[in-house]
């Protein structure tokens, strides 16, 4: 598949079948995470993968309404910027789930980027500090986001080609 199609094809899916996500295809995604560049090839981000049931349906209170997508996701990746490491770690993290975006849409999985960084949880306390109790990583760590993963519902039709002369676009000058 071209790049400019799997952009297209690529879309947030929210709702999967519950079904089991073979191994292969969760390292491919995870390996396209890893593959990442980032600020000053310092690679701060670190993932956890999450396939305990029991746990991503913890996870379901990350934010203040209930995270549905996780509902009936086969796992959830967790993804971490080490802030002693670099000031990048939002971009450098951002990268990183747009990789794995972009791999599960090409390995024909669904998934969906759960906002967590300034998020409260259903709690009441940030994202970070809720997800951070279940999960345990280190203070250190900072969460940008959680990534769902299922075998998708449905697939949405891909996405139109925008013109790249349109309205959001400007030359020169605004």
């Amino acid at each position: 598949m071209e790049l400019m199609d799997m952009l297209m094809q690529r879309r947030s899916i929210r709702k999967y079948t519950g079904e089991e996500i073979p191994q292969e295809k969760l390292e491919k995604v995870i390996q396209a995470g890893l593959l990442a560049f980032s600020g000053k090839g310092l690679a701060p981000t670190e993932m956890i993968v999450i396939r305990d049931k029991e746990t991503i349906e913890k996870l379901m209170g990350m934010r203040s309404n209930k995270v549905v997508m996780l509902e009936h996701a086969d796992a959830a990746i967790a993804v971490l910027g080490d802030a002693d490491k670099s000031d990048t770690i939002i971009e450098d993290s951002s990268i990183v789930m747009a990789n794995m975006h972009l791999m599960a849409s090409q390995l024909g999985l669904g998934s969906c980027w759960i906002q967590s960084r300034l998020r409260p949880a259903s709690d009441g306390r940030e994202a970070d500090d809720f997800v951070r109790d279940i999960l345990g990583y280190p203070e250190n760590m900072k969460l940008e986001a959680v990534l769902a993963l299922g075998i998708p519902e449905t697939v949405p039709e891909p996405r139109e080609l925008p013109d790249p002369k349109g309205p959001k676009v400007h030359c020169e000058k605004w």
